[in-house]
């Protein structure tokens, strides 16, 4: 018999997982489109024009296709999850109308202007306009953040009644929607976003100067503008994921002891860096026994009490069940998530000091395994992000609201098995086809690439 709970929870994974590649890039891409309209109306000359030209056309495709995919999965709270849109959508539904008041206004108004502009405006409103076209990229992220930010650590309501329904009612919008956990969870989101981005334009611009011999200054500026947003942000992502980590780990153990696969409660708990299960049983129920594991000693226990490598952490087994709800998170699901994530970042910080260090070298372009290193990692930013959103919400399960509502509880109550079959073979199909449509358009973009110029000059 097919289950609407299962389905409704794949088909929300699913357009949420091809829905974050758009405002990922978009918003990595903001502070680029940014300093290159301050270098261009500073009069620095080329390359730094046909840089925001050329980059602008990949912001404004990825914004449409973003704006399309982001509009279904507010319209699937109604179809899919009209219970859990009942029960708070009182608290949820405000950042997310706000979202798209402020945020989405910004962004396509002045989008616009920075497209089509360029000849019409005076350069001080072009550069506003850049600069509030990325204010509202981010601004999108500050409210869904907000949202999704309370979904994991509800603050600020009290429980009411309406029309014989139980429904959260805010009290404290600022405790509601200022929690601790928005600000851990925007700051690791922003920059990984920016990081996603500069290895795609890093990949982007080594592949074009190992093809082609046109408009090499301006895919090296490029190339070298990525690798500085690579170095400032690949080390920050590891100091503030160990902050984070250990928040995670005061407000919702059951997802730090999924992410170590902690099942007994233990001291001097290590955290395995490079782990391979040594049979089917570890891969799809990873713990110590089953795993060839190279670990840091005591790591997972000086992550989560922020220093001390001798810590206690709960296991799974010896948690008692929160509210009489019984379930734990997918532990295989999380912990190999979480070891891809980090994975990723640990390749992130080797590969921009790998390429830092030859650029000083003066052999940047030189390194053919370098080239084919950053070539090869223009999507591994994406998937990192991927990656770190299974950890965040499958980690939370079986809670839509922690603590305050289940999943299978917010699932509509009147949706059938075979309804919601139907619609995610729909939102499977419709959504990998947008997603393939993007990548034929970058490609072609990319291929193009920008126009040439007469006014090649030095710009560093």
């Amino acid at each position: 018999m097919l289950d609407p709970v299962i389905l409704s929870r794949l088909q929300f994974a699913w357009t949420t997982a091809i829905h974050i590649i758009f405002p990922a890039i978009s918003m990595g891409l903001a502070p680029f489109l940014v300093y290159f309209t301050w270098k261009e109306i500073r009069g620095a000359g080329e390359p730094w024009v046909s840089l925001r030209r050329f980059w602008v056309k990949i912001f404004a495709l990825t914004f449409v296709i973003g704006t399309v995919t982001g509009i279904v999965l507010e319209f699937e709270f109604g179809t899919n999850f009209a219970a859990y849109a009942s029960a708070v959508g009182g608290i949820f539904g405000g950042p997310l109308a706000t979202e798209g008041l402020m945020a989405f206004m910004l962004e396509s108004t002045f989008l616009g202007i920075l497209l089509f502009g360029r000849e019409r405006v005076s350069d001080r409103l072009y550069f506003l306009s850049a600069f509030l076209v990325a204010l509202g990229s981010w601004l999108s992220a500050v409210w869904i953040l907000i949202a999704n930010s309370w979904m994991h650590l509800p603050r600020g309501y009290e429980m009411g009644t309406r029309a014989g329904q139980e429904v959260a009612v805010i009290v404290d919008p600022i405790a509601a929607y200022l929690n601790p956990r928005f600000f851990f969870m925007f700051t690791h989101m922003q920059a990984s976003a920016v990081l996603a981005a500069a290895l795609f334009m890093a990949g982007i611009a080594m592949y074009k100067l190992t093809t082609t011999e046109t408009r090499r200054q301006f895919w090296k500026t490029s190339l070298k503008l990525a690798i500085v947003a690579m170095l400032l942000t690949a080390p920050f992502m590891a100091i503030q994921g160990d902050s984070y980590g250990r928040h995670v780990y005061e407000t919702q153990p059951q997802k730090f002891a999924a992410m170590e696969a902690v099942y007994e409660t233990d001291s001097n708990v290590p955290e395995y860096l490079f782990a391979i299960p040594t049979s089917l049983e570890g891969f799809t129920d990873p713990s110590a026994r089953d795993l060839f594991a190279i670990g840091i000693p005591g790591g997972a226990s000086f992550l989560a009490s922020g220093g001390d490598p001798g810590a206690t952490i709960q296991g799974l087994d010896d948690m008692e069940s929160l509210q009489g709800v019984e379930g734990e998170p997918p532990v295989a699901i999380v912990f190999w998530s979480f070891r891809a994530m980090v994975g990723l970042g640990m390749w992130f910080i080797l590969l921009s000091l790998w390429a830092g260090f030859r650029w000083y070298q003066g052999r940047l372009l030189k390194d053919k395994y370098l080239s084919g290193a950053l070539m090869l990692s223009i999507p591994l930013g994406l998937l990192a992000i991927e990656f770190g959103w299974m950890v965040t919400e499958v980690g939370r399960q079986p809670w839509a609201i922690q603590e305050v509502l289940t999943v299978a509880e917010g699932v509509s109550q009147n949706l059938t098995g075979g309804e919601a079959l139907l619609t995610l073979l729909g939102f499977v199909g419709a959504y990998t086809a947008l997603l393939a449509i993007w990548a034929y358009l970058v490609r072609r973009l990319v291929i193009r690439g920008p126009k040439e110029s007469t006014e090649e000059v030095v710009a560093e």
